[in-house]
């Protein structure tokens, strides 16, 4: 799959990427998919998009499959996000932008891992006046394992990890929750 975000205009890093990708495909007799990851609103412009078009044509690198719009797919990235809620395995911060920059701040000085300390995990109440992010559960305890082609066995220990947002206060999905939804149902 290609899967460029359409915040800027096709790059030679980008083209790379594609050609690689569309190569790839022909040899293995797959099919060559055209994703265009537009949840960053601000940033993404139809004009881009018409670039990532042009750009893919002009080079002969016709689309097997696609494209797919991540803005067009929210209402799939709202049912994953439910069910991971119902399941467990996220849940609602209340923190405010406020709050997390004065903690971010207060890490720094420390010299300590920067990123949300989970102090939402486990409440079950709304805080009134703030509309929550979604953040996915990250297991406290244990590694995550991936073998690698290229750099081999890579261990990641799970307590140097992140509870990330998956879906902003606006109910907006993240690049990085949408990636791994579109990849697993691609």
């Amino acid at each position: 799959r290609f899967a460029p975000s359409p915040t800027g205009v096709l790059h030679l890093g980008s083209i790379r990427t594609a050609l690689f990708c569309w190569l790839y495909a022909r040899h293995h007799d797959g099919a060559f998919v055209l994703r265009i990851e537009d949840t960053d609103r601000e940033r993404s412009t139809e004009e881009n998009v018409q670039a990532i078009f042009d750009g893919l044509d002009w080079l002969g690198l016709a689309a097997d499959e696609g494209p797919f719009f991540q803005t067009r797919r929210f209402d799939r990235y709202r049912e994953v996000v439910d069910r991971w809620l119902d399941e467990g395995r996220a849940y609602h911060c209340y923190c405010t932008k406020g709050e997390v920059d004065e903690l971010r701040a207060r890490q720094l000085t420390r010299g300590a891992k920067v990123g949300d300390e989970g102090r939402c995990r486990d409440r079950r109440e709304p805080r009134e006046g703030v509309e929550p992010v979604v953040r996915f559960r990250n297991p406290i305890d244990g590694k995550v394992v991936v073998n690698d082609q290229v750099r081999g066995t890579v261990v990641f220990d799970n307590a140097q990890l992140d509870d990330l947002i998956i879906a902003r206060s606006d109910g907006s999905p993240t690049y990085n929750f949408t990636v791994v939804v579109d990849d697993f149902d691609m």
